[in-house]
C-alpha cells in the first residue's frame, strides 16, 4: 500500500477543521477555528485560510498529494460551491476554486459532511466490512451518506443521503432549507435544545442552553427533556425507515454530538424504528453508534480525496 499523505477539511456550523492524514488514516497533523456562521461569506473564507495556512506550515505539507472538503451542505462537486443551510453567507461560494488556490494548487475533491462521515465509517467504523449502510451525522445539523455495493455513493453533486432534509412532518415548521417539517427541523442538537426550553426545562447553574445539556436532564427521567429527545428519535427514526426502505441498507450508523448522548437517543430510535420500519427486508436494521468520533469528517474527507485519486491515477494512499 503507499503511503501518501493527504489534506482535509472539515467545514460545518460550528467548526472549520484541517489535518493532514495518512494511509492508514491517522491524523498527523491538525488545525481548527470556529465558524463565523453568522458572518459574511469572506469572514467564514478567512477562517477557512487560516486552517489551510497552519496545516500547511508543517513539515509534512509536501508530502500531501490531494485535499479532501467535507461540507456542510448542499454542495455541489460539479461546480465546486458549497451553500451551507447553517452558514447563509455561504450561498453558490466557489470553495474550490478558492481552496486550490490557497494550497498552491493541489487536487481538491468536495463532498457533503455526510458523505465524509459515511467514507469514514466504511473505512473505519461501525460500517466497516457492511457493503450497504446509512452513515448519519446529528449535531448542528443532520446529515447522512450512503454506502451502496461497497462503495460511497456521493452522487453526482455530492449530496446523496442527505436525510437531514427528508421531510417527516408534512405540517411541519418551516426549514431554513425552504421545505417544512425536515428530519434536521426536528432531531438537531439546537432544535431538542429549542424544544425543551419552550417546554418549561431550565438550564443549570452554568446557563448551557445545548442539546449536551438536555441529556443530563432526559437521562435523569426530567420529562420535557426525555420528550424532547423522544420526539428527535421519532423524526430519525421515520427518515432512517424511508432510506433503508428505498435502498435496503443493513445498518445505519449514527455519530454526531448528539449521539453523543448515548442511550438518551438511541433507545427512543431504535423502539420508533419498530413503528416505521415495518416491512420485512428493513426490520432487521442494526442501529450503530459511530467509532470515528470527532475525526470523522477529516478523516471521510481524506479518504474521499483519496479515491479521487485512485480513480484519477490507480490505487492510491488513503482508504484504499
Amino acid at each position: 500500500m503507499h503511503t501518501d499523505t493527504v489534506a482535509a477539511l472539515d467545514i460545518g456550523g460550528t467548526k472549520i477543521a484541517g489535518a493532514l492524514v495518512d494511509g492508514s488514516g491517522r491524523i498527523l497533523v491538525r488545525a481548527q477555528r470556529p465558524t463565523p456562521a453568522q458572518e459574511d461569506g469572506e469572514a467564514v473564507m478567512r477562517a477557512v485560510t487560516e486552517v489551510v495556512a497552519e496545516v500547511s506550515a508543517s513539515p509534512l505539507w509536501p508530502s500531501a498529494t490531494a485535499l479532501g472538503i467535507g461540507s456542510a451542505g448542499p454542495v455541489n462537486a460539479l461546480a465546486g460551491t458549497v451553500s451551507p443551510v447553517n452558514v447563509p453567507g455561504w450561498r453558490g461560494f466557489p470553495l474550490v476554486e478558492r481552496v486550490r488556490s490557497a494550497t498552491g494548487g493541489l487536487p481538491v475533491t468536495l463532498v457533503g459532511d455526510g458523505v465524509a462521515i459515511a467514507a469514514a465509517e466504511h473505512w473505519q467504523g461501525a460500517a466497516r466490512g457492511y457493503d450497504n449502510a446509512l452513515c448519519m451525522v446529528v449535531s448542528t445539523g443532520v446529515g447522512g451518506g450512503l454506502v451502496l455495493n461497497g462503495k460511497v455513493y456521493p452522487g453526482p453533486t455530492g449530496n446523496a443521503g442527505h436525510i437531514g432534509h427528508i421531510s417527516v412532518d408534512l405540517d411541519g415548521d418551516l426549514c431554513p432549507c425552504g421545505g417544512r417539517g425536515c428530519v434536521e427541523r426536528i432531531a438537531s442538537g439546537p432544535n431538542i435544545a429549542r424544544r425543551a426550553l419552550e417546554g418549561g426545562w431550565a438550564p443549570g447553574p452554568d446557563g448551557d442552553t445545548s442539546a449536551a445539556a438536555v441529556a443530563p436532564a432526559a437521562r435523569a427521567g426530567h420529562p420535557v427533556a426525555v420528550a424532547s429527545f423522544e420526539r428527535a428519535a421519532q423524526a430519525l427514526a421515520a427518515g432512517i425507515a424511508a432510506t433503508a426502505t428505498l435502498v435496503e441498507v443493513g445498518i445505519v450508523v449514527v455519530g454526531g454530538g448528539v449521539a453523543g448522548a448515548g442511550e438518551v437517543l438511541f433507545a427512543p430510535l431504535r423502539r420508533s424504528l419498530q413503528d416505521y420500519a415495518a416491512l420485512s427486508f428493513v426490520r432487521r436494521l442494526t442501529v450503530a453508534p459511530a467509532l470515528t468520533g470527532t475525526d470523522a469528517g477529516l478523516v471521510g474527507a481524506a479518504a474521499a480525496a483519496a479515491a479521487a485519486l485512485r480513480d484519477r491515477d490507480g490505487p492510491a494512499a488513503v482508504g484504499g
